[in-house]
């Protein structure tokens, strides 16, 4: 049974939250101040957050940037405003999706679903936990990549496109595809935020970064040596 931890300070839409959640055989903890939210993080394991961006004692902007530092548990960001600034800041901090107030209930259920079975999918793949080529290593399980021995931080999104290449190593992968498998089918934001994040996965891989390769107007491949 997942457990998902919902941090929404408006009790009506955190009760209706909660309801459809259970509905849906998830185990739910539901919290309306942001400390107490993070705190409920720090003494529960969870596999999913419902965050809301507005909240009392601690931003949700706040408690992503906490939970960034210890875990990689997916978060699904709540905002009430329809502007890009808050999607952008959620991104920012490594949050995995975000909706915005008022919305379907339904429709958030569907994107837990599709980050938690994208998260399964990936652990039933996996063949082995860890692969090694010309001095890379990458960790799938504990998710850590090395470089010549030494360790190299990278973003959520940034491994999760390292993972996703590799395992379909030597094929060209299209924008589209890396969007609806990492970023999920109701994504509508633009395709160069995939040539943002391999950028900036291409400088965290310092002198492997010659690895993955760019196939003009198609998208990118990693080209086992």
């Amino acid at each position: 049974m997942y457990k998902v931890l919902i941090i929404e300070d408006d009790k009506r839409i955190g009760n209706l939250i909660k309801d459809y959640f259970s509905k849906e055989g998830f185990q739910v903890i539901l919290e309306e101040d942001g400390i107490e939210g993070y705190a409920a993080f720090n003494s529960n394991s969870v596999n999913l957050i419902i965050l809301d961006v507005m909240l009392p004692s601690l931003d949700g902007f706040s408690i992503a940037k906490r939970i960034r530092k210890k875990s990689n548990v997916p978060i699904i960001m709540v905002t009430a405003r329809s502007d890009d600034e808050d999607q952008l800041m959620g991104y920012e901090f490594k949050v995995d999706d975000y909706i915005t107030k008022p919305f379907n209930p339904e429709i958030l259920i569907a994107k837990a679903k599709n980050l938690l079975e994208r998260l399964q999918l990936y652990k039933e793949k996996d063949n082995e936990d860890i692969f090694e080529t010309s001095d890379l290593k990458v960790d799938f399980l504990k998710r850590r990549v090395f470089i010549e021995n030494e360790e190299s931080i990278l973003e959520p999104k940034q491994f999760d496109i390292l993972k996703y290449l590799i395992l379909n190593k030597n094929k060209v992968i299209s924008r589209e595809e890396l969007l609806n498998k990492l970023w999920g089918y109701d994504y509508f934001g633009s395709d160069r935020v995939v040539d943002t994040q391999i950028r900036k996965l291409r400088k965290n891989l310092g002198s492997k970064a010659y690895l993955i390769k760019t196939v003009f107007s198609v998208g990118y491949s990693f080209e086992e040596e």
